[in-house]
């Protein structure tokens, strides 16, 4: 999967930003302001996504390319290397995992205004 793929699916997710707060290489997905995913613009090499915390480590133990966050919550966020050759269909697994990861932990406010987009 190359980075136009992954934005492309990311993009299409509802209420789903993409901004760049952490300076000019680090891209990040936002769904009502919470991140659920970021990765380096320039390498390419990782993504951050967040994860239940149980199955977080049950994927680290599983994926050798699946280790704890990078500058993240390691308990809640897994970092996935792009360049282990794992399948497209996993990592986006893990991308839509991350994404209604956020959705669920957002307050009925959030999810009303969300409804709103």
């Amino acid at each position: 999967m190359d980075l136009q793929h992954l934005r492309t699916y990311c993009l299409q997710k509802h209420g789903v930003t993409e901004e760049m707060p952490f300076g000019d290489t680090i891209l990040v997905f936002k769904v009502v302001n919470k991140i659920f995913l970021l990765t380096n613009l320039d390498l390419f090499e990782f993504i951050n996504v967040k994860c239940d915390p149980e199955l977080a480590v049950e994927l680290r133990e599983q994926y050798e390319a699946v280790i704890p966050g990078y500058h993240m919550n390691k308990k809640h966020w897994n970092t996935v290397r792009m360049d282990a050759g794992l399948p497209t269909k996993l990592i986006l697994q893990w991308v839509d995992h991350s994404y209604d990861m956020v959705i669920k932990g957002l307050s009925q406010k959030e999810r009303a205004s969300l409804a709103l987009q």
